[in-house]
């Protein structure tokens, strides 16, 4: 009969356990939002205009998916509309609750 091999492990130094002291719970710091930067310059207006869509409708959806909607066919633009308003968002336009809808749905 074959004799299995036990491995030895190699000699390292004992590590002790950690300490068990009751300690309070640890504070969680509240969260602290990046700081803004200016958007770059030399860009046109167009380019912009998109990109304050996106941020816009980008806030909108992280509101409505807090708010329990994950899915399009909840989100009418009278919602989106609602929830903006309730953000402190002025009314978004009808290209940018699409932009929301396609946010949602596709989970981008």
């Amino acid at each position: 009969m074959a004799v299995a091999a036990i491995a030895k492990k190699p000699n390292t130094p004992h590590t002790p356990p950690p300490t068990t002291k009751h300690t309070t719970k640890p504070t969680i710091e509240p969260f602290e939002p990046l700081k803004k930067k200016p958007l770059p310059t030399g860009q046109p207006r167009e380019w912009y205009e998109s990109h304050n869509r996106k941020l816009k409708a980008m806030r909108l959806a992280i509101a409505l998916l807090d708010t329990g909607v994950y899915r399009t066919e909840q989100a009418p633009n009278s919602t989106i509309r609602t929830t903006a308003a309730r953000i402190g968002i002025h009314p978004p336009s009808n290209t940018t609750c699409r932009l929301v809808r396609s946010l949602i749905r596709d989970g981008r």
